[in-house]
């Protein structure tokens, strides 16, 4: 407080005459205390004031010199009271603090029968701790001391000290508790070593054996208590003892390394040299910040984020400061601190015990040898705390959970995923576990030789040279190879903000220079996920999509529709580190991406490489897509950082962007994440590993997978809906884990479920957690009781109220459950574990498949060979009001189109063919959905309501058993361009004419008048002028429901053996459980499937069916568990010119005797008189009314169309 003003005067008196500047000379001729600078100041006061007085009595004083000195005098006068203030505070904290010392007893810690402190009294009743400071190695020895100096304890206590002595070097040290430097050096502050004394022998060897043991795990030395790498739920650092091996009697002393730069300073009173020299390393390290050195340096492994060699603890922490500050005086001014100790009359009376010399001829023992035999090296292997995938074609998807407890991502080993916030689908997604293509997604592009891949294995299906996924609790990373570049992504959430982060490293290992294009995609949704899959197109309505051109960013929010409605907003952001990133686009109109009849998979935008069109605003199927390009050289890396961030409104989505626009924001949040999740897991009192089971077990239950599901018996067995639960309280609407026990000693399997349940709480998924008793009747009800207990201690009985729904845990008693609703629970189960079968890690091992060398199948000819004989399109009929791809004909009675090469209408046009109980809907491609009773609640297949895709949920595959050409009768699945694809929508029918590889395709597709049954006639003429062996093979995906997602688990499929037809049905369903769905090709099926994954391959496609691209019949796999479907293959020989024909029959009756019944009629009926009398029934209806205008569109509209479609949709 005095400096500022002592500087002041220096200042003043810089131009002074010789005279002014000797007045204050003395002040500065040596270091005043603050007790005498009052003095010395009063003192240069006076002379200058005399001084002063001789210049006025010579005269006017030049210069300004007589306000130099004027202006001297008042700092000089300031300096001295400010002085005198210190000296009085200082004097008060003394007296305080003398105070203080002279009242504290430490007699009653002191337990006379052992003679040492106990350490700590319990008020409660009275009495002493049982545990004591019973060592002399210890930094309660400075207490001790004290206490025997103030007379508050017997100078025996000294002596009952224990003195065991432990081997270092040539010499023997006394042991401690935990080996720390703090332990031994701590009261060497203030307490002096006598030369040749135990204590002093104690302190130079115990610092050697620091330095040693550094030496040996490659690290610098220094270990004592500090606080780690580890944090709590607000993110504050924990505390430990740490210490070296062979010191110290703790266990477990080699299993942390730790290094606290204050055990240098320490040191240093000991052995200045080395100390200095390693802190010296310690800042090459980046032990230092801007207040001094940082708390400590973490080398432990299992604190270590990956590919980091140490976490520093950035933390500063005032008493290991003040020791620094403490021990680094006592070096610099030859221990001044221990000569104000030892000023003290009790101390100099005391100081005799402090000349104990070190034993001669006693044991020495190494406390913990086997820690210290061994000492690992900071930068040995540890097993990695991840999972690691090699292969993408896992029998079901794997998946990572990331969470912020806001923002969740979910990703599988393939790429795909959802983002979510909040309870809202930020992406679409459907759980498919075949297909597994919904997620956000990064396409590359080779510009020069247009070849296309992804980051992930999805969406593209390209099979990399090398590929590698790597699950970690606060990351996903995903590496491949194609070819000579080599891509590595990294996804991660922001613990600070409601962001996710995915960077891209695109490596050139060749040695050509290459320009890569890189390209986002996302579906948007924006919505709750039930909200967008019940009705997605409409959905999509709602959102609307802005581009901020100055920050590079795109933006979409969703109008609300009522007040109850939260806001969100949405943004994304590329980042292109070191590089410029050229061609820079834009997209999120999803149409304009894809392009029609598409899908994510063979996406015009990336596929053709075509430029995204900058397009924003109010577009019907919003999507978030940008597009930079790089060029790399040989050798070459760049990074790309793609960021979608949340927030609750616009101006906080915009400051979100501002941020992650800043490279540097990665590196920080990379740190944060991984903080974070260790954070999660001691909180819960969860290891690596145990995170780890629960993430293999989310996959579980977000991708159904059969091998911790009931036995097929179990599940064909249920013959209940939702309302078996609801008696129990349970509603099915979330994902239920089941877990069965029958025995008290069993009770950890459910512990560690009840963590499991707080742990998917804390990353976004919603579980039900079901605990059923199994445990036989009696009086005593132990089970029970002990099951109670640990449900009502764990952190999933806590409410959560600022959480959306998180799922709930029930405990079940199975005496009281009935014989049906113990199977309905069963069955809805997404897992069920067994008490008596091992831990959660040994059922979960058992579950896992071995993993096997998925081949990708071969792909077929992508068109007619050149043998194949020209295919001559059919000749155009005469249309009326022809529109380039379509018009009327037959007076009206049929919409005919005709799509040529590279021809797609520009929405689906659907025909909606239906009697009163039972109907189907199919559009120009002939993809479609067929339903039973109701078009929404009982869908038989699924409806995409996607008007730029149009997936088929049935199709019809003709393959050629000989070339292994495939293709069909409908533009889609398979797409030919060589010939062209007629459409004919008609009252009651549609038909599908197609003429490709020799072989002419008609199909037609109707309802009969009143049976729900749905007819497909397909008839192939061999036009190829040689015979022909083909496969017809008719695909079905069961829906049985409103959502396929939702259904597929609980669906069972067998072949029925009075009539060959393959059934199904869905005992969940709550209104149509007990109806029976059936598929047929007229009884001629040879083979059949029931198994959607067997079709399609995992992460197949409609239009690469691996079954019949490899040529494999299907397996006859039907029952339960499955993904399910129907396949069902005949195979015909078609002579030159001759005409074969296939019937597919799909319905849905009330029970299984009427559909035997059904299938039985029309294998037998004649459909072309089924066919007429719908068409006649139409045409009475049709031709009831004329009506006659002067347009002749209002004529054929009012005449048939619209009343048509109007009878037909309702």
């Amino acid at each position: 407080p005095w400096a500022p003003h002592l500087e002041a005067a220096l200042t003043a008196l810089a131009p002074a005459s010789p005279e002014a500047v000797r007045a204050i000379r003395a002040l500065f001729s040596a270091s005043p205390t603050p007790a005498g600078l009052a003095d010395h100041c009063q003192a240069a006061i006076g002379d200058l004031t005399t001084l002063r007085e001789c210049l006025l009595r010579e005269g006017p004083a030049p210069g300004g010199e007589m306000a130099r000195i004027d202006e001297t005098i008042q700092q000089l006068e300031r300096s001295g009271v400010a002085s005198r203030a210190l000296v009085q505070r200082l004097s008060a904290v003394a007296r305080v603090t003398r105070e203080l010392f002279d009242a504290m007893e430490f007699g009653f810690l002191f337990d006379p029968a052992r003679k040492i402190f106990s350490i700590g009294y319990r008020v409660t009743d009275g009495s002493l701790d049982s545990s004591a400071y019973d060592l002399l190695a210890s930094e309660a020895r400075l207490a001790s001391f004290i206490a025997i100096a103030k007379g508050d304890v017997p100078v025996s206590h000294w002596f009952h000290l224990g003195r065991p002595m432990t081997p270092v070097a040539l010499g023997s040290a006394l042991v401690s508790w935990s080996g720390s430097m703090f332990e031994y050096l701590m009261p060497a502050l203030v307490m002096r070593s006598p030369s040749g004394s135990l204590l002093q022998q104690t302190y130079r060897l115990v610092v050697q054996r620091q330095m040693s043991y550094g030496a040996e795990r490659g690290v610098p030395w220094g270990i004592s208590e500090s606080a780690y790498n580890e944090r709590d739920l607000d993110l504050t650092y924990q505390y430990s003892n740490f210490g070296v091996p062979g010191l110290g009697l703790q266990r477990g002393l080699s299993e942390d390394l730790v290094i606290a730069p204050y055990a240098s300073a320490l040191a240093a009173m000991i052995d200045p040299v080395a100390a200095a020299r390693n802190l010296s390393r310690l800042v090459e390290v980046g032990a230092r910040g801007s207040y001094g050195f940082y708390e400590a340096l973490d080398y432990t492994r299992s604190r270590l984020p990956e590919e980091k060699p140490v976490a520093i603890v950035c933390a500063y922490m005032a008493h290991h400061q003040g020791m620094t500050l403490i021990a680094l005086a006592n070096v610099l001014r030859d221990g001044v601190m221990r000569a104000r100790f030892h000023g003290e009359p009790i101390i100099q009376a005391t100081e005799l015990l402090l000349q104990e010399r070190p034993p001669r001829d006693v044991a020495v023992a190494r406390p913990r040898v086997e820690e210290v035999q061994a000492p690992a090296h900071a930068r040995d292997f540890v097993p990695p705390a991840f999972r690691q995938f090699p292969l993408p074609h896992d029998s079901t998807p794997r998946t990572q959970l990331l969470s912020n407890g806001r923002y969740t991502v979910m990703l599988t080993s393939a790429g795909s995923g959802y983002s979510q916030w909040a309870g809202l689908g930020i992406t679409r997604w459907r759980e498919d576990v075949t297909r597994d293509h919904w997620g956000t997604y990064l396409f590359l592009r080779d510009v020069q030789s247009g070849a296309v891949w992804s980051t992930g294995y999805q969406p593209t299906g390209v099979e990399p040279d090398a590929y590698r996924v790597t699950f970690s609790e606060d990351r996903a990373e995903f590496h491949r190879r194609d070819g000579a570049i080599a891509t590595t992504l990294e996804v991660l959430v922001s613990p600070e903000d409601d962001a996710e982060l995915r960077r891209v490293i695109v490596t050139n290992l060749g040695a050509q220079a290459r320009e890569i294009e890189l390209t986002s995609y996302a579906e948007l949704a924006l919505a709750p996920p039930a909200a967008d899959a019940a009705h997605p197109a409409f959905s999509s309505l709602f959102v609307q999509t802005e581009s901020v051109a100055d920050l590079g960013a795109l933006l979409a929010t969703r109008r609300v529709r009522s007040a109850a409605e939260p806001s969100v907003w949405a943004a994304h952001i590329v980042v292109v580190e070191g590089q410029a990133g050229g061609g820079a686009q834009y997209e999120t109109d999803r149409g304009r991406f894809l392009g029609r009849g598409r899908g994510i998979r063979t996406a015009m935008s990336v596929i053709d490489g075509r430029p995204l069109s900058n397009t924003a605003g109010s577009v019907l199927d919003p999507i978030f897509s940008l597009r930079r390009r790089v060029r790399l050289a040989s050798g070459e890396s760049v990074r790309l950082i793609f960021s979608t961030l949340v927030a609750a409104s616009r101006e906080a989505a915009v400051g979100l962007v501002d941020k992650y626009r800043d490279p540097a924001t990665f590196e920080r949040t990379i740190t944060l994440a991984w903080t974070r999740a260790q954070v999660q897991l001691h909180h819960l009192g969860i290891t690596a590993d145990e995170a780890h089971l629960f993430q293999n077990l989310a996959g579980r239950i977000l991708y159904s997978d059969p091998t911790l599901r009931p036995s097929a018996d179990v599940l064909k067995r249920n013959t209940s809906g939702p309302s078996a639960l609801w008696a129990h309280g349970i509603s099915g609407d979330l994902p239920i884990v089941l877990v069965r026990i029958d025995e008290p000693e069993d009770r950890g399997i459910v512990r560690q479920l009840l963590r499991a349940h707080e742990y998917w709480r804390l990353k976004g998924l919603a579980v039900d957690l079901v605990i059923l008793n199994e445990q036989a009747q009696s009086y005593i009800e132990e089970l029970q009781t002990a099951l109670e207990a640990l449900v009502r201690t764990s952190q999933s009985a806590e409410r959560h109220d600022q959480h959306e729904t998180h799922g709930t845990v029930f405990i079940l008693r199975r005496d009281r459950l009935s014989a049906k609703d113990r199977d309905a629970l069963q069955a809805v189960a997404r897992t069920v574990l067994l008490s008596r079968h091992g831990t959660l890690a040994e059922q979960l091992a058992r579950a896992n498949p071995t993993p096997g060398r998925v081949t990708s199948s071969p792909r077929r000819p992508a068109a007619p060979g050149a043998d194949s004989p020209v295919t001559v399109p059919p000749p155009r009929p005469e249309f009326e009001f022809f529109n380039g791809l379509g018009g009327f004909v037959d007076d009206g009675r049929e919409y005919v189109t005709v799509l040529g090469e590279g021809q797609w209408t520009p929405a689906p046009w659907i025909n909606v063919i239906a009697n009163p109980a039972f109907g189907f809907q199919v559009s120009e491609s002939g993809a479609g959905y067929t339903w039973s009773l109701n078009s929404r609640e009982n869908q038989l297949t699924p409806w995409s309501n996607d008007p730029v895709g149009d997936a088929p949920g049935e199709t019809i595959y003709v393959r050629d058993e000989e070339t292994g050409a495939l293709w069909g009768p409908t533009v889609l699945p398979i797409r030919e361009e060589a010939s062209p694809y007629v459409a004919r929508h008609g009252q009651g029918y549609s038909r599908f004419e197609h003429t490709s590889h020799g072989i002419a395709l008609d199909l037609l597709q109707f309802v009969p008048l009143d049976d729900p049954v749905k007819i497909s006639r397909l008839t192939i003429e061999n036009r190829s002028g040689k015979s022909r062996r083909l496969s017809v093979t008719a695909y079905v995906e069961w829906v049985l429901g409103v959502s396929r997602s939702v259904t597929a688990p609980c669906i069972v499929t067998e072949v029925d053996p009075d009539t060959g037809a393959l059934l199904a049905r869905n005992a969940w369903s709550a209104d149509f459980g007990e109806r029976v769905a059936f598929a047929d090709l007229g009884g001629r099926q040879t083979a059949w499937t029931g198994d959607r994954t067997e079709v399609l391959g995992r992460n197949g496609t409609l239009d690469h069916p691996a079954l019949l691209e490899r040529g494999h019949r299907p397996s006859g796999r039907v029952g339960a568990g499955l993904d399910p479907c129907a396949a069902l293959q005949t195979l015909i020989e078609v002579p030159p010119g001759g005409r074969e024909e296939v019937v597919v029959l799909l319905g849905q009756t009330a029970t299984l005797a009427e559909a035997r019944a059904l299938l039985t009629r029309y294998r037998e009926a004649d459909l072309d008189l089924a066919m007429r009398a719908v068409t006649t029934r139409w045409d009475d209806i049709g031709g009831a009314v004329e009506v006659t205008t002067p347009d002749r569109s209002v004529d054929m509209m009012l005449n048939r169309w619209l009343l048509y479609q109007t009878l037909a949709c309702r």
